[in-house]
């Protein structure tokens, strides 16, 4: 088992503690409704990572907390696996798409990102 297929599993075991012992079964039966709570839950997670950080240039007394946007980052990875697990992706679905999406990017750049690609 690599990284990503155990952290694919920890979230579905986390996931079953959560929603109850079939939560893959509750996630595919309402998959528009999860789908939506995992988004917002991850937009409020990654408003918590910017909070880490000074973004309030009129208010000097902010500090970064670095330590503390390494925790909210993996809350953010915690729903970005439950989202893959939401649209029945596996770790291996999302790691090939990464790779495909990664070599339009690429292949973007190489292009000055002058059109749409079809993907």
């Amino acid at each position: 088992m690599d990284k990503l297929d155990a952290l694919f599993e920890k979230q579905e075991q986390l996931n079953a503690r959560i929603l109850g012992t079939d939560a893959q079964k509750i996630l595919q039966n309402a998959p528009e409704e999860w789908l939506l709570k995992f988004a917002r839950a991850l937009q409020q997670e990654v408003a918590e990572l910017v909070d880490c950080v000074p973004w309030k240039w009129w208010a000097h007394y902010q500090k970064s907390d670095l330590e503390h946007a390494k925790v909210e980052l993996i809350d953010i990875l915690h729903f970005v696996i439950c989202l893959a697990q939401t649209l029945g992706m596996s770790a291996q679905d999302l790691f090939d798409t990464y790779m495909k999406k990664n070599a339009v990017n690429f292949q973007r750049q190489d292009d000055g990102y002058s059109q749409k690609a079809k993907e």
